[in-house]
């Protein structure tokens, strides 16, 4: 009966007809005002709509009724309402009302420890996991508790008894183990992992016994193989590790087998000290039977790599007697190995840091004051000017050839960037070569991924020729170097069109288009490398916030609200990962899924989506004179920062991925470093955001007492940053902190009003383009991308929060509110002069003004050489570039300008 009468309500919900949904609800309680599932359901359809407190208010009403929750209907509708809203303790109040009149409920137990498991609530989990096993007594039972107490001692906030937790669960998984309940390898792993909790490797490798009744499995589970190797070579059992390793080796090709494998000879070497035959015959042992892996098919790499990381190891070691007999130095070996696979794609990958190692510990085991070898670096280049012109000269006749060469020159700039190497005249040399293979031979026609590595490695020369030849504290002043950019985009537009799937180019694409300005074109690129999930936290540092420094304000706030909702997205489907793991017994999935959870909600980039989201915010609702009472709500706890909260966040930004040829540590020839339109975002530039909204807020309400605590806060902060922070970030603190003043001044009379309205005009008026710069002149094209676009998004920004902090003035009633308002207008009357111009120069003169000074000059360059390939083969990509920049600045120009014609005084 009941649920036909709610057939026509689910049908509603089904089809997300909400409002449906509710109407239903209400008809049946006109007929019955007492139907308690449709008053559950009415509560649904409300939270659905957003109309939280009247959700809650019904839901709280049912609950007290007596038997409420034991009606199914009543009970689901209420769990869906409290999940929908994020409430889960909410939701364990309705299953524990239930469990009150249905105690014998199986599945009532089940969904408390579940809701609780993925929810983080450590220890109701803990205890609905004792209840669950106490009433029924299934083995699973018995590890929900054991994964609870463990996971509770690892993830669980606050004041706690880890090691209590975890000797409770080692007793109750141990308890298990002797009774035959250990019945396959998840419940092994849960052991493995308590124990693991406590640094109690000994136990672990009992676990792991070749006589434990689980050895068959453990045998055929290759990932407990290899725990069990790691635990040897962690207890300094070097000759069971490597019998072990090697055992597993003779039958599957695994890099950390192999390390491990390595790891556990050297150890047994330097176990065997003053017994030379001893260590000899490790050694010997080790290179046969890597020699003998390394003529298996299909496992030479693996092999012939792990003989290098022996190289390595015996290096640092220091062990020398006779190992040369078997074991080569490591410089030649890393040339043995770059001589088997130097036509395969990972060859450079798989080598570089031992390149690095290489001469800069012989560096270190010498002379500790020179950081690197010069006598091994001769002997690496010596060694690859004895390959790469044959290389080189082959590179046409068929894709591995070419692959050969692209992995030689990889190695040639990583050892010009290890010598230090600062000239750009050297930097550039061959580059053209690399362009005639990469963008017109028959590889390039066949789209070769070789022809695209060639590109791309000319690119990533150019820039570091281009970034030593106009070093950064001098950039502003070179015309030469938007010239330069220019130039290498040209080549990358080529890339593209070329292989328009290789991500790369468009990386390298995107950055050098921000450094000028060029937002529009940099969106289009990075929409097309189709970032999705988890990559908006890796990746979005490239182009979050870069829309609000160059004026295009709504293309960025839908850019931050795609990232923040990512992490909206992620409270629904981890917490169902949690319950599936739980649910299947793949329990050691547990761990891994919090610690996901937990990069997720403590992500440095969600804190700087969620700053750039506010911002763009404020931008958008400052047209409006209904922004006071915005700013008057400010939530300001939820972005109040401590010292805690900033070191406790994870930074899971990908800086490696460029496809870098040299360690992350070499600053000086770092690329992605060097090609940063601006300092990337760090734990200063979040604290600053976060302040900001907080003085608007006070601003908005008149609270001069915090606003000046807030702002000292602030300057504190901003002094701290030091470079961490960019001129125009540090412009709107200039700018933020002088509305303050004005606020302060006014009201408590401590100096001229007048006199700080017109230190914001000025900080504002420098900014707005005057008429010669809204229409530049060829010479002076530099000055766009380097500052004019920059400047005049940070000057609308600041404009924005003045016109706030005019409307607040306004609705208190303060005294300088007409005086403010007067010089604001003087303001958007001078903006809506010149802008207007810089926008009808970038519509009609932009294309020509570049064509005349980064296309056709005949001025000396860099370059040059470059940019003469570019207008004769090149057209189409040149003109691609000419294209990108104008239109993006164009649409800088009408974003800010549709802003400054908006905003209302």
């Amino acid at each position: 009966m009941e649920q036909r009468q709610l057939r026509p309500v689910y049908d509603a919900l089904n089809i997300d007809n909400v409002k449906q949904a509710l109407k239903e609800c209400d008809r049946l309680l006109r007929k019955n005002p007492n139907h308690l599932s449709a008053h559950a359901l009415k509560a649904y359809a409300l939270a659905r709509l957003g109309d939280t407190d009247d959700a809650l208010e019904i839901g709280e009403k049912i609950l007290k009724l007596s038997k409420s929750a034991a009606n199914l209907h009543v009970r689901q509708a209420l769990v869906l309402t409290y999940k929908f809203l994020r409430r889960p303790a909410e939701v364990i109040a309705v299953y524990n009302a239930a469990q009150k009149h249905l105690p014998d409920d199986e599945s009532i137990y089940t969904s408390i420890f579940l809701t609780a498991a993925s929810n983080e609530m450590f220890s109701e989990q803990h205890q609905a996991a004792v209840a669950v096993n106490k009433a029924f007594k299934r083995e699973k039972y018995t590890w929900w508790i054991v994964v609870s107490l463990l996971v509770q001692s690892q993830f669980e906030k606050g004041p706690g008894n880890a090691q209590l937790q975890l000797t409770l669960a080692q007793r109750m998984a141990e308890k298990a183990l002797q009774d035959h309940h250990v019945t396959n390898t998840e419940h092994l792993r849960v052991l493995l992992l308590v124990l693991d909790a406590q640094g109690n490797h000994e136990a672990m490798l009992s676990a792991l016994s070749l006589n434990s009744p689980m050895a068959q499995q453990i045998a055929n589970d290759p990932d407990l193989v290899t725990q069990r190797i790691d635990l040897l070579v962690k207890t300094r059992s070097f000759k069971e590790a490597i019998d072990a390793a090697a055992q597993t080796l003779d039958t599957r090709d695994n890099w950390i087998d192999y390390k491990l494998y390595i790891e556990a000879a050297v150890g047994a070497i330097k176990q065997f000290a003053g017994d030379p035959d001893a260590q000899q015959q490790v050694l010997s042992d080790t290179c046969e039977r890597l020699t003998k892996w390394s003529h298996t098919r299909g496992r030479a790499r693996g092999a012939q790599l792990a003989t290098v990381e022996l190289a390595a190891k015996i290096d640092v070691s220091g062990f020398s007697v006779g190992h040369e007999s078997c074991v080569r130095s490591l410089g030649d070996q890393i040339w043995a190995y770059v001589d088997s696979f130097q036509n395969k794609a990972i060859c450079y990958s798989d080598i570089m840091q031992y390149f690095v190692d290489n001469v800069r510990e012989a560096a270190e085991a010498t002379d500790s004051s020179p950081a690197i070898s010069t006598a091994l670096l001769d002997f690496h280049s010596d060694q690859l000017s004895q390959r790469i012109q044959q290389v080189r000269q082959n590179a046409d006749n068929s894709e591995d050839s070419a692959q050969a060469w692209v992995n030689m020159e990889k190695i040639r700039y990583l050892l010009q960037a290890l010598r230090g190497d600062d000239d750009p005249e050297k930097w550039i040399a061959g580059v053209d070569s690399f362009l005639k293979f990469g963008l017109d031979s028959k590889n390039a026609k066949a789209k070769q991924a070789a022809s695209s590595d060639m590109v791309l490695l000319a690119c990533q020369r150019l820039i570091q020729a281009m970034f030593l030849a106009y070093p950064r504290d001098q950039q502003k002043t070179h015309g030469l170097l938007t010239r330069a950019v220019f130039t290498i985009l040209c080549v990358l537009e080529e890339g593209i069109r070329l292989n328009g799937e290789n991500f790369l180019l468009k990386l390298y694409a995107i950055r050098l288009y921000l450094c000028l300005s060029c937002y529009s074109r940099a969106r289009t690129l990075y929409d097309s490398l189709d970032i999705k999930h988890i990559q908006n936290d890796t990746l979005g540092y490239f182009i979050v916030g870069q829309g609000l420094a160059l004026g295009c304000f709504i293309p960025d706030l839908e850019l931050s609200y795609q990232g923040v909702s990512f992490y909206d997205t992620a409270y629904v489907t981890i917490p169902h990962e949690l319950e599936s793991a739980y649910k299947n017994g793949t329990y050691s999935n547990v761990p891994d899924f919090l610690e996901f959870n937990d990069n997720l909600k403590n992500s440095f980039q969600r804190q700087v989506s969620h700053r750039c989201a506010l911002r763009n915010e404020t931008i958008e609702q400052g047209r409006s004179k209904d922004v006071v009472e915005v700013l008057e709500t400010t939530d300001t706890q939820s972005i109040e920062l401590t010292d805690s909260v900033l070191a406790s966040l994870h930074d899971n930004r990908d800086f490696k991925v460029m496809g870098l040829l040299t360690p992350l540590d070499m600053a000086q020839w770092n690329l992605e470093i060097l090609t940063r339109p601006t300092p990337v975002h760090s734990a200063h530039w979040i604290r600053v955001f976060s302040f900001l909204p907080q003085v608007m807020h006070y601003v908005a309400v008149v609270d001069v007492e915090a606003l000046e605590a807030k702002k000292g806060q602030l300057l504190s902060t901003v002094a701290e940053a030091g470079d961490s922070l960019s001129v125009y970030d540090k412009k709107i603190v200039q700018g933020i902190c002088c509305i303050a003043d004005i606020y302060t001044c006014s009201l408590e009379k401590t100096s001229s009003v007048d006199e700080k309205i017109d230190e914001l005009v000025k900080i504002i008026d420098t900014g707005i383009p005057d008429e010669e710069t809204a229409d530049p002149k060829p010479t002076d094209l530099c000055k766009l991308p380097l500052s004019t676009i920059r400047d005049l998004a940070v000057v609308t920004e600041i404009f924005t929060y003045a016109v706030c902090a005019k409307h607040s003035a306004s609705r208190h009633n303060l005294p300088f509110s007409n005086a403010f308002g007067f010089a604001l207008t003087q303001l958007r009357k001078k903006a809506l002069r010149c802008i207007p111009a810089l926008k009808s120069w970038s519509n009609k003169s932009a294309r020509s003004a570049i064509s005349d000074s980064w296309v056709d000059t005949d001025q000396p360059m860099l370059l040059s050489d470059i940019s003469h390939i570019m207008r004769t083969k090149h057209k189409q990509a040149l003109d691609t570039v000419v294209k990108g920049c104008a239109d993006s600045w164009l649409k800088s120009a009408k974003g800010v300008l549709a802003h400054w014609e908006q905003c209302s005084l």
